[in-house]
């Protein structure tokens, strides 16, 4: 019988799988996943889960008996520590080899470290990726301590956002002039600064921790590029992510920005295919690696259709959210080289529409999921609005799909 080896639990690994089962694939499906839990989903790690609203069986994909009665063969608690190319063949942490007719890697992405020589290996300093990481994060996270926030993007709004409702006293410090400045325009960053203030979180832009410092190995004071020295209780460092192509490079596949793999999510070996966070694809006239639960998803069920033979080509359509207290924000579209933003606000919710060249090319929409669903079905088709339709609040957006 052929054997399928999906390496990896996440969000991209289990939609390999469950793809696989719902296109009726007849052959073994063995999984291997590195944590010692059945395979669960990460966004709410640094939202409900954090904030201890939600169990850890809350989180899952599936029950156990998911993969009992699908047959599928789920390994946990264990690393594929090398690939045998030549061999068709793995080898895991429990000593054992597993043969691969065709071999999927969803190896995900690792958090950036605070260096370890400017004080990174004080303990008081966490990252957040995983169920582990937050089950550390949750006993300390209570008042009255101080707590450092390195970096402002989503995750670390997200978790300043959990931390004031817990009462801590929050500051967050920004490398970039501003927060969000890698995936959004200033519009957005400004109305999310303000949110934040309301709440008393301290925001400092255009900073840098230089350096952290302890006593008796146990963080204390952080110092910032601007010679200001802060009290800290505990510091989470949310700086961004590497992809993890350790397995693939050491086995001779191709790396770009991540694992290489072309429009079908094959690698540069014909029995291996790669989905997620740790790939870089075909995109317009280049490449792209997208973090998002929607790549990894669409890209998981393009690789599951390509393995059983179906030549379906990968086109990222990209969307991500964030929840920061009771604020929604849904993104469609990738805002990268835009040369205008439309602003658009009414009594329901506020959106920000980005154009490049008179093209839509991607929407912010705070509390306003209508507005998300037009953009998002606007840019899937091609599809540019007038911009005086989006400056008329008065004007109802489902207009515009009438007319196409």
């Amino acid at each position: 019988m052929s054997r399928i080896v999906v390496v990896g639990g996440g969000q991209a690994g289990f939609s390999v799988v469950s793809s696989l089962i719902s296109m009726k694939y007849k052959g073994q499906i063995t999984m291997v996943c590195s944590e010692n839990l059945l395979p669960y989903q990460r966004p709410p790690l640094s939202k409900k889960f954090l904030l201890g609203e939600i169990p850890r069986e809350r989180l899952l994909f599936r029950p156990e008996s998911f993969y009992l009665e699908n047959k599928i063969d789920l390994r946990t608690g264990l690393k594929v520590l090398q690939i045998d190319r030549a061999s068709l063949e793995v080898e895991i942490s429990d000593q054992g080899v597993l043969k691969y007719e065709k071999l999927i890697l969803a190896t995900g992405a690792r958090p950036n470290i605070f260096p370890e020589e400017l004080g990174g290996r004080l303990k008081g300093i966490y990252y957040l990726r995983s169920v582990h990481d937050v089950e550390l994060i949750s006993p300390v996270l209570k008042p009255p301590k101080n707590l450092l926030i390195i970096g402002g993007g989503y995750i670390g709004l997200e978790i300043a956002a959990v931390a004031r409702k817990k009462n801590l006293k929050v500051t967050l410090v920004e490398a970039e002039d501003r927060i969000l400045k890698r995936v959004a325009c200033e519009k957005t960053a400004n109305f999310f600064r303000n949110l934040h203030k309301k709440h008393k979180v301290e925001i400092i832009e255009g900073v840098t921790v230089q350096k952290m410092l302890g006593e008796s190995g146990y963080l204390s004071t952080a110092i910032l590029s601007n010679g200001e020295k802060l009290s800290v209780d505990i510091a989470i460092v949310g700086i961004g992510v590497t992809p993890n192509v350790g397995l693939a490079q050491a086995a001779g596949l191709e790396i770009d920005n991540g694992i290489k793999v072309d429009c079908f999510s094959q690698t540069s070996d014909s029995n291996i295919l790669a989905a997620g966070d740790c790939t870089s694809f075909p995109h317009k006239k280049g490449r792209l690696r997208l973090e998002s639960v929607g790549n990894a998803i669409d890209q998981g069920e393009n690789a599951a259709s390509n393995l059983l033979g179906r030549k379906k080509s990968y086109i990222a359509k990209p969307w991500f959210w964030s929840d920061q207290y009771e604020t929604k924000l849904q993104i469609a579209g990738l805002s990268h080289n835009f040369d205008e933003v439309i602003e658009r606000k009414d009594e329901k919710g506020l959106s920000f529409w980005y154009f490049s060249k008179g093209k839509l090319i991607a929407v912010d929409a705070i509390n306003d999921g209508k507005a998300y669903m037009i953009g998002k079905k606007l840019i899937d088709r091609g599809i540019s609005p007038d911009l005086s339709y989006l400056l008329d609040v008065k004007f109802d957006l489902k207009i515009l799909l009438k007319k196409t």
